[in-house]
């Protein structure tokens, strides 16, 4: 059964240009299904049935998932035998009927300015990791960048002498992002320092590495930010925290909508639109990071 998932993760890398985390989600949740099957004595996909579908949502119920995390699963599902179906690997689909949960949208979570510079106070470093975490920190809060941008950032992207970054967003769409000083500073800290320490190849094209001298992954960066957050105090922070703390701070400098969403890469304005919302619901002030 592993093979038709591969074959569908495929074809969506390359008909929908899936990014990388998306596919990663897919293969996860299919394989899930997959594995609930088999202990069920289903191997075709062929054999599946609403029923079969059914039970394995109520599973997901069972074992207290997210109305979000099942929303997800069930979108993967549908488009999985939608899939096999066209493809003609099945008969007939067993999800079409089903609806997904309805998920209430809430507004994103974002740092409180109190937190922000609690946060930056326990990674402050001169040398050593967290010479690098710092450097990390300053560059995602100083352009709002995801974090599978911050760490798919080479070397060459970084322009210090005119203070911005190259990143590759969405579609491979280019942004050129500037630098706040402070970011600037951490940068080439860091450049001329512990990339130096841990660098195990000269032609390395990552600008973060981890301790093996390769590029850090974003669970690497997760895991770093999560322990620092620990330290801070901090209860509630994912990777896209800090993304959404920096949208909040340059509308409450006053920026303009349009320009926070060219910023963060938004293809349509309405999903930056939710900043204002969060804005009004909270009202942050501008804070300055150490």
């Amino acid at each position: 059964m592993d093979d038709l998932i591969q074959e569908f993760v495929i074809a969506l890398a390359s008909e929908r240009k899936s990014s990388q985390n998306t596919l990663g989600a897919y293969r996860t949740d299919l394989r899930q299904l997959a594995d609930f099957l088999a202990q069920r004595g289903i191997s075709s996909w062929a054999a599946v049935t609403p029923a079969h579908i059914a039970d394995f949502v109520l599973l997901l119920r069972q074992r207290q998932y997210a109305t979000t995390s099942i929303a997800r699963k069930v979108a993967a599902l549908k488009s999985f035998f939608h899939y096999l179906q066209a493809a003609h690997h099945v008969e007939t689909d067993p999800t079409e009927e089903m609806q997904a949960p309805r998920v209430e949208k809430d507004l994103p979570h974002a740092l409180s300015p109190e937190e922000v510079e609690r946060l930056f106070a326990v990674v402050q470093a001169t040398s050593g990791v967290s010479q690098r975490d710092l450097a990390m920190l300053h560059t995602i809060y100083s352009t709002g960048m995801r974090v599978t941008e911050l760490v798919s950032l080479n070397i060459n992207h970084v322009d210090l002498t005119r203070g911005h970054v190259r990143c590759s967003g969405h579609n491979r769409k280019e942004r050129i992002l500037p630098l706040s000083l402070a970011a600037q500073h951490a940068l080439g800290s860091y450049m001329d320092g512990y990339r130096q320490f841990l660098l195990r190849h000269t032609d390395e094209p990552a600008l973060f590495l981890n301790h093996h001298g390769q590029r850090l992954t974003r669970q690497g960066f997760w895991l770093i930010i999560k322990s620092y957050a620990r330290e801070a105090g901090i209860e509630h922070i994912t990777p896209h925290t800090l993304r959404h703390s920096f949208a909040l701070d340059m509308l409450g400098r006053g920026m303009e909508l349009r320009s926070v969403q060219e910023l963060l890469g938004h293809a349509n304005i309405s999903t930056t639109h939710v900043y204002k919302q969060m804005r009004r619901a909270q009202q942050p002030v501008p804070i300055t990071v150490p």
